[in-house]
Order: structure tokens, then C-alpha cells, then sequence
């Protein structure tokens, strides 16, 4: 979790092991909880791998943020056999201060000849979504970590990358896409989440308030073993929304319907 500390990085979250299908997959940019994948009651916690890992001064003194690096926390053979495999030059984001984050776009510009860690993260994050390799693999996928294929072919991996990227920005609700709302909120009242209760395509958080226009494959998407779009107003009962939860929840649901959206599209994809 040290590596995890100034939003300074980005890594995967992945459960071992699972009873039901495979779902278990997240990205984070920050320290988590042991109990994100909601795997931790019967087959132990989500393992967090972040994609950098930041040094720390060999004398355990305070330094200047210039003086602390980063490095990728990537397998240099696994590596080599990429760039082999694709005729690709690996390179290192230029980090010279921890100012400088992780980028969320991708600024390469045809023809691509590099690829950089952030890379090789958005490429397992999209294949880890294919509805197809987690139908193919999923008994496999029950007793132990996710294998990734490697990637053999230029034009797909760019295609997956592209559509990881996609997924991760709209994960960490960083993409501006999150915030063309797709739902509204009417009605006004005290916001005061009660029983929360989907009907007909809009989502009650008592009586008389609701969001509306919620796509059902929203309200019933999983991501990690829970249903964000249920549970999040369920750990919420008895609470009143704030303006900032009001356009937070509606974010969620273009985020899941962007999900679905996006999952379907990488199944279109041959991995």
C-alpha cells in the first residue's frame, strides 16, 4: 500500500479464487481495503499489484520528492518476449519528480512503435473483461490467479489496449465520459436513502425520490463481486444524500452502463 500513497499510481486488483463466475477484477489509484473484491470471507482478500513501485531512501531519511524514483513492477523477461513477440520498443514513462502521475490518455500517435508499462496494464485489464476468456477459462479461473496470454499480434494488442485504457478511465471515474449523465434526479425532497428499490427503470431511495432513466443492466451489473449501483446506496440507509452524492451516484451508473458497453466490444476482439 506504500506505493500506493499521493495518488501517485495505478495497479490491479485480483481475487485468487472464486465459487461463482469470474468477475473479480479492478484497477485502483489508491490504498484499499482487503475486502474490495468481496472475496475475503471464503478465499482470503483481492491482491493489490501496483503497476510502479517507488524506492525508499536507503537511510530511511525524509528527502526532496526529486530524489525518489519509480520503477515498473514488470517482469523484465515477460518483457523482452512482448517486444519479441510484437517487434515493439518497451520504454519507461520520463518520471523525474513524483509530481509526475501515471497518464490516463493515451498520446501515442500512428504509427505506434513504443509501449510503455501503463501499456501492458490497460492490455491485461481489457483481456481480464473479455466475457469470452472468462467463459473459455472459467474453471481455471475458480482455484487460481487469471493467466494472460501474451500478446502475438500488433493491431489486437493495440485494439485491447486502447479499450483497457478506456475501462480504467471510466473505472476511476476519470474520463469525461462519466459525467454525461444518462439518469436524472427530479424530485425534490429530504434525500434521506431509506429502502433503495428499482421500478421501472428508475431507482427509489424512498418514497418520493428517485433517479431516473437507470438502465436495468446498470442497477444489476457486478464488478468485483458487488453490485456498485445497489450496494452503494445500501451502505448509505438512513443517510441523506449531498448534492456531490446526488451527481457521484449518477457517474456510477454511466460507468457501468459504459462497462457493458465497452465488455461487448473486447468480445468482438479475437484474444
Amino acid at each position: 500500500m506504500k506505493h500506493f500513497i499521493n495518488d501517485k499510481n495505478v495497479g490491479l486488483v485480483v481475487a485468487r479464487q472464486c465459487a461463482d463466475d469470474w468477475k473479480y477484477i479492478l484497477c485502483t489509484k489508491d490504498a484499499n481495503d482487503f475486502n474490495l473484491t468481496g472475496t475475503a470471507g471464503r478465499y482470503g482478500s483481492g491482491y493489490t499489484f501496483p503497476l510502479y513501485l517507488y524506492t525508499q531512501p536507503s537511510n530511511n531519511q525524509q528527502t526532496a520528492f526529486e530524489t525518489i524514483e519509480r520503477t515498473p513492477n514488470l517482469n523484465p523477461e515477460i518483457v523482452k518476449q512482448i517486444e519479441d513477440g510484437l517487434g515493439l520498443q518497451f520504454v519507461h514513462e520520463p518520471v523525474e519528480t513524483l509530481q509526475c502521475n501515471v497518464s490516463t490518455t493515451n498520446t501515442k500517435t500512428e504509427p505506434r512503435t513504443t509501449f510503455a508499462p501503463i501499456d501492458i496494464l490497460d492490455y491485461i485489464y481489457a483481456v481480464l473483461h473479455s466475457p469470452t476468456y472468462r467463459e473459455k477459462y472459467k474453471e481455471f479461473l475458480k482455484i487460481d490467479f487469471p493467466r494472460v496470454p501474451y500478446p502475438t499480434d500488433i493491431q489486437t494488442f493495440w485494439k485491447l489496449v486502447d479499450l483497457g485504457g478506456e475501462l480504467r478511465e471510466i473505472h476511476l471515474l476519470e474520463s469525461p465520459t462519466v459525467e454525461k449523465y444518462i439518469t436524472q434526479y427530479p424530485e425534490d425532497g429530504e434525500n434521506i436513502v431509506t429502502k433503495p428499490v428499482y421500478k421501472n427503470g428508475n431507482v427509489y431511495i424512498n418514497e418520493t425520490q428517485y433517479f431516473a432513466n437507470v438502465p436495468e443492466v446498470a442497477w444489476n451489473f457486478y464488478i468485483g463481486g458487488y453490485q456498485p449501483a445497489q450496494k452503494w446506496l445500501k451502505d448509505r440507509k438512513d443517510r441523506e444524500l449531498s448534492y456531490e452524492d446526488i451527481l457521484h451516484y449518477q457517474k456510477i451508473i454511466v460507468a457501468l452502463s459504459e462497462t457493458d458497453r465497452i465488455m461487448r466490444e473486447i468480445d468482438g476482439i479475437e484474444i
